[in-house]
Formats: C-alpha cells, structure tokens, sequence
C-alpha cells in the first residue's frame, strides 16, 4: 500500500481559508485516484460560503458532493474539478476526468463520480462542465421557442453561460442586461448583444436572471412582454429581497419561475451524469472561453479566495493551477 498525500484548501474561518495536508488511500474496487490538473471557483455560491453566508436553513441543500466539514466553518467546498485519473478502473486511467471535487491536489472517489472529458475540450475548459450543466437547467426551466425575444439580467459566471447556450439556438435574439459595461465585450464573444438597464430592450418573452440583486430582479419583470416569465437562477443567500408584485405584474399576468441546480424539469428526465455529458459536448464550442477571467496557482489559494470574495480580484470563473505532481 502506497503512502499518498496531498493538499488541499479549507475555508477556517469565514473570510479566511488555508491549505492543509490529507492522506489520500489507495483506490478500492470500483474507485480511481485523480490528480488534478485545473479547479475552477464559481465566484457566487464560494463567495457566499467563504464569507459565512450560507443561511443555517440551507445548509443540507448547499453541501456540496465531496465536502468535508460544515458550515460555516471549517469546511473544505468546490465542485469544479478536472484532473487525470492515475490509478483504479483500468478503462479510465490515463483519461482526463471532470469531477465535483473541492480544491485538492489528488483524490480518491467512486469511478461514476467522474465524466470522461471528450477530445476537442481543452482541461482548463472543462472546470466550467458544473455551471454549464446549470445553465442547461435554467434553458430547460425557460424552454424557449424559436425566434424568442430573451434577455439574460447578470453577467456572472451563471449568466453568461446561459447566454451561451441560447446564443447558439436559432432565430433567437438574446441580450445581456448589465451595470458592469465591460461585460460587453463577453456578450460579443458569445454572440449576443448587450446593454445597461436603462438601455435595454423591452417586450421580452423570456428574461433569465442571474444577478442576485433586489434591483435586478425589478428589471427583469419590466423588461417582460405581457403573459412573459422571468426565470430566476439567482442565489440571495441569507438576503431577502423586495419583489415588486405591484403596478404591473398582475395587470400583465407575469410569472416568476424559480430554477435551481439540484433538480430539472420532469419532462427532461436526465441523469444527472447524462446532463453533465451534455455540458461537456457543448463545451467543445470555444466561445465558452470567455467565461475564463483569470488564472492562478494552486499555492496563492489562501490569498487568491479573499481578493475574489471582496471584488478586488474581478472574476467570472477564476482557474487554479494545480502543481505538475
């Protein structure tokens, strides 16, 4: 038996995290050991559990797969990770695996835990496999029609990778909604168009959205068409937000349609394994590079987290560089 260790990052406090040293066991029947090559931080839901924000009432739901530890603190949390299966299952050594694994240098887990990257998907891609299956929800819950009028409000990680894939169905016409100007050039590279709130087209049939602000939800319900629906994917955390059920939502016959990442429509009946090889195939589209705003190694972690928490790191998914060996 093999003596394996490796590092991996825990949050020890809210606003505060640390690499820490694990053991890693040998592979059993049916498991593989993965070292990992890239992890992605998915800047809004590892924000809100950096800084102690996940309310107490969620804290079964927000677990994630392969966490270790509770809210709010210490836990280690993540769920994008893409490394090389090493040892275990003969088929899969050598593959390069997507997993919901946190931020660790090698793990162990169970084979099916893991997707088979397929060729034509960079590894450093591949870290947005988890949000791009979220997005996928999201479309599903909207179920747009051909020559739809669809507005995304937010330009986050989540946000843009929705746009994405509506960009890629015919005859839509989608817009990014945004106070942040510079995420125009995002929607150019993912062919949508952009605007600022105060500038943005009206009459929509869909808005999707994605901001987790109090006024961004007011926006999206303004710029519906009569019988629209709004499609929310934001996560508030502990904050409650103002709706504004008023002035015109009856009057117009609004819907407000919540859509979230543990579960999809019925009709779809999916695996979830099998939505997370649809993300994959849909991640051989390079215009997903956009969503990659930065990248860092695995040893800055501690001070990277905090910058990212805070807004002085700008980020959409922010990849760490996992050491060679």
């Amino acid at each position: 038996m093999r003596l394996l260790t490796a590092r991996a990052f825990w949050m020890t406090s809210p606003g505060s995290g640390e690499l820490r040293t694990e053991r890693v066991p040998d592979p059993g029947p049916g498991e593989v050991l993965v070292r990992t090559l890239h992890s992605g931080v998915s800047r809004g839901t590892e924000t809100l559990v950096f800084q102690g924000r996940v309310p107490e009432s969620q804290w079964p739901s927000m677990r994630a797969p392969f966490q270790s530890g509770d809210f709010p603190a210490p836990v280690k949390y993540g769920y994008l990770n893409v490394g090389v299966v090493e040892a275990g299952v003969p088929e899969l050594v050598g593959k390069t695996v997507f997993c919901l694994f946190p931020h660790q240098t090698r793990y162990v887990v169970p084979a099916t835990a893991v997707t088979v990257v397929p060729d034509g998907v960079p590894p450093v891609r591949a870290v947005l496999t988890g949000t791009v299956e979220t997005a996928v929800n999201a479309v599903w819950d909207a179920a747009p029609q051909i020559g739809d009028r669809i507005t995304v409000v937010g330009g986050g990680m989540v946000g843009l990778s929705v746009v994405a894939v509506l960009a890629g169905l015919p005859g839509t016409d989608v817009e990014l909604v945004d106070i942040d100007k510079s995420r125009e050039h995002e929607a150019g590279k993912l062919n949508a168009g952009f605007a600022r709130p105060e500038a943005a087209q009206r009459e929509r049939d869909l808005v999707i959205h994605a901001s987790a602000t109090e006024q961004g939800l007011t926006t999206s319900l303004e710029l519906l068409a009569t019988e629209g629906t709004v499609v929310e994917l934001s996560w508030y955390g502990d904050r409650r937000v103002a709706v504004p059920l008023g002035e015109f939502f009856h009057s117009r016959r609004l819907t407000i349609r919540g859509s979230q990442v543990g579960g999809i429509a019925p009709a779809r009946r999916r695996s979830y394994a099998q939505r997370l090889a649809l993300a994959l195939d849909l991640l051989k589209d390079p215009r997903f590079d956009a969503l990659i705003s930065g990248r860092s190694p695995f040893d800055e972690l501690p001070e990277v987290m905090p910058r990212i928490a805070d807004g002085s790191l700008p980020a959409l998914c922010h990849v760490i560089d996992h050491p060679a060996n």
